[in-house]
């Protein structure tokens, strides 16, 4: 089987078939989906999504809409975790973290604000002993101080979501406890620096995920051209997962279910309230 470790579910791409969606992952053998929040908003629909086809979640302010959020969301966060915390299928706080990509978030004031929002909710994360879904993107050496000065006694748990650091990066972030995402873009011919990481960093560090809709595999990837000739994009979707799992065997020159078991027990590490349900293996379907 298979544990999609990051998937936004309740993104709007979704809305029309999620059903349809979560079947075909199904199918393919995906049995379980983290499905983590990204604004206040979208915590009602996680965690029923979650509910409903027998998935997990995680709460948290993603560092991309914290020029919308206010500071008193966190205590509505924080009122979330405690209520929830009992809830088997509450499994992190996240998606959290930096992105230090996006122009406007690298200036002031939104950068100062992001690192609040990220030291906070890593407090949060702390306070209410959960893992933590951490958004990596230009941000590995940001995110590493503050993750090592609020530090739990016990040590993180938790996920490098699609990772794209240097390999020092890589092992600084496994020696505080995490697993590290990789997905699509792991698809890619010229993703020389993930092929280089996927080969080199112990099998027991890494985790697999779709970031579904996002990121999608070079095989659903749409050129400009093609954009300019008409094509709609296709949409990246769970049910992606075995496809990319086969390009990190093939990397590793690993049998395919060395990969499965492997990643399994990974996430299930990475996310200790993690509870797959393994009669929908392969094929069984989701209600």
């Amino acid at each position: 089987m298979w544990i999609d470790t990051h998937c936004h579910l309740d993104a709007p791409e979704f809305a029309p078939d999620v059903q349809a969606v979560r079947a075909r992952a199904a199918a393919q053998c995906v049995a379980h989906c983290v499905i983590p929040a990204v604004a206040l908003a979208h915590f009602d629909a996680v965690r029923a999504l979650a509910h409903q086809y027998g998935d997990s979640y995680a709460l948290g302010i993603h560092p991309l809409y914290v020029a919308q959020a206010d500071e008193a969301d966190l205590a509505v966060l924080d009122a979330a975790l405690t209520q929830h915390r009992a809830d088997p299928h509450l499994v992190a706080v996240g998606e959290i973290g930096l992105d230090l990509f996006v122009p406007e978030l690298t200036r002031s004031p939104l950068r100062e604000r992001q690192f609040w929002f990220y030291r906070e909710q890593l407090k949060l994360a702390r306070r209410h002993e959960l893992p933590v879904i951490l958004h990596v993107r230009r941000s590995a050496d940001a995110l590493l101080k503050p993750l090592r000065e609020l530090a739990p006694a016990t040590g993180w748990r938790g996920v490098a979501h699609a990772f794209n650091g240097s390999v020092q990066q890589a092992r600084a972030f496994i020696e505080l406890g995490f697993k590290l995402g990789f997905g699509g873009a792991l698809t890619y011919e010229r993703a020389l620096q993930l092929h280089r990481l996927a080969q080199e960093l112990p099998l027991s560090a890494l985790v697999l995920e779709t970031d579904a809709p996002d990121i999608p595999p070079h095989w659903l990837y749409v050129t400009a051209a093609e954009r300019a000739a008409g094509q709609p994009p296709r949409r990246n979707e769970p049910a992606e997962l075995p496809r990319i799992a086969a390009v990190l065997a093939e990397l590793r020159g690993l049998p395919l279910q060395a990969i499965a078991e492997a990643t399994t027990r990974n996430a299930q590490a990475a996310f200790p309230g993690l509870r797959c349900d393994d009669a929908r293996r392969c094929g069984a379907g989701s209600s």
